[in-house]
């Protein structure tokens, strides 16, 4: 069911809300060679003009300069952890519940299917709640392994 659960670190810049905002800087992450895994750009409502975009994974030295030189840093307001499998329907649902049900609030969740695979990013406000979820999360695969 889970395949592949870990925590990852959530990068995240401003950008201009305008045409191109987004494009010019995944540009310049391609140019260094950075190969992301999840991207979510959205506009910041208290900041017309602006947006914002989140990024993962970013590795290496290599990558981490490229993209400091951008703006990006590790958001301090996300802790998330990356979960894999095999899609079937619920599996959303069963892992939502999974992190319900041990009472941990998730701050944002973003998922998507290619294929017969299935992958998610959970959000949550603390690395503690997101420690705590992936070990829920590899438990559970543990007992229906």
């Amino acid at each position: 069911m889970y395949q592949f659960v870990e925590q990852v670190n959530v990068w995240s810049a401003s950008l201009m809300d305008k045409p191109g905002g987004l494009s010019n800087i995944l540009k310049c992450l391609d140019d260094a060679g950075v190969d992301l895994d999840f991207i979510i750009a959205r506009r910041a409502p208290d900041e017309p003009g602006k947006g914002v975009v989140f990024i993962s994974p970013l590795q290496g030295d290599r990558e981490v300069r490229a993209a400091s030189t951008l703006g990006f840093a590790i958001s301090n307001s996300i802790a998330a952890v990356r979960v894999e499998g095999q899609n079937e329907p619920g599996a959303a649902a069963r892992l939502t519940d999974l992190i319900a049900d041990a009472e941990i609030n998730m701050r944002g969740f973003s998922g998507a299917v290619v294929g017969g695979r299935y992958i998610a990013y959970i959000g949550f406000d603390s690395p503690g709640d997101a420690k705590k979820a992936a070990s829920i999360i590899q438990e559970a695969e543990a007992v229906v392994a």
